[in-house]
């Protein structure tokens, strides 16, 4: 080894925890101070429900995760209100889709869910016009009931 470019080895340094634990190992520091050790740590005292938080990391992470769960459940609902004059569908599926009181695609997959035949049941709307209004759908990225 060269000389003078390694730091002081202390074979007896202390090491003390906040909880007021006391022990000796070698260290290149002569006095180390810990804030957790074996004998206060939620995995070896059994008390894992205990969270150790620092700082208000652990509530910072829940108003985080709060916060996300929020912005998700409210573009799920834009997602669910939009209208389908958006989807780029033809004039006379639009109306005859009006004329039923169907104007967002929530409503247009809940009557989906009902069966093609509840579509295909309403005034100008046959059969073309259903295959157009799934097709706008799964290109919009909505998960269609199955077909009966």
């Amino acid at each position: 080894m060269k000389k003078g470019i390694h730091p002081k080895y202390y074979p007896n340094a202390k090491i003390i925890c906040a909880c007021g634990n006391q022990w000796e190992t070698g260290s290149t520091q002569e006095v180390v101070k810990t804030e957790v050790c074996s004998k206060c740590h939620p995995f070896f005292t059994g008390q894992q429900s205990r969270l150790l938080d620092k700082e208000g990391q652990v509530d910072r992470f829940y108003r985080r995760l709060q916060a996300r769960q929020e912005y998700e459940a409210k573009q799920e609902t834009q997602f669910e209100d939009r209208a389908l004059s958006e989807l780029k569908l033809g004039k006379r599926v639009l109306d005859a889709l009006k004329k039923a009181d169907i104007e967002t695609a929530g409503k247009a997959i809940a009557k989906l869910e009902e069966g093609d035949k509840a579509l295909l049941d309403l005034d100008g709307f046959g059969q073309k016009s259903l295959i157009d209004l799934k097709k706008a759908l799964k290109t919009a990225g909505y998960d269609l009931p199955a077909a009966e």
